[in-house]
């Protein structure tokens, strides 16, 4: 099957906590504390499972660090969801008002993957 994603998604171990999700029309939920795996991470978004039920459509704040000095403060907007089992749900999310000279940090974080993988093999 053909990608056709606008950027490469990367494998990545980040555990965050949603605890407010909020619309655009001044629509929040509050006290949510939903645990969530981030299971890949590209320049345009992240894809995470959790075992709570998040509405499509809602955006939440996240704080995003690759392993370097830099920690991304973003807006996340969730897009997507399926279920992966019993317990889990898949959602894929994009980032919403990052400036793209951020992606710097995902260059670099792709280069260090790379070369962990030139070792490993």
């Amino acid at each position: 099957m053909e990608e056709r994603r606008r950027a490469k998604r990367m494998p990545i171990s980040l555990t965050l906590e949603v605890s407010d999700l909020y619309k655009q029309d001044n629509v929040k939920i509050s006290n949510i504390n939903a645990p969530i795996e981030v299971i890949n991470i590209s320049k345009l978004g992240i894809g995470f499972k959790t075992e709570s039920k998040l509405p499509i459509g809602y955006y939440f704040n996240a704080n995003i660090n690759l392993g370097g000095r830099e920690t991304l403060h973003c807006v996340v907007k969730i897009i997507r969801s399926q279920p992966a089992d019993d317990k889990y749900t898949i959602y894929g999310c994009e980032f919403v008002g990052m400036a793209e000279v951020l992606s710097f940090v995902f260059d670099a974080y792709g280069e260090k993957l790379e070369e962990m993988g030139a070792k490993n093999a």
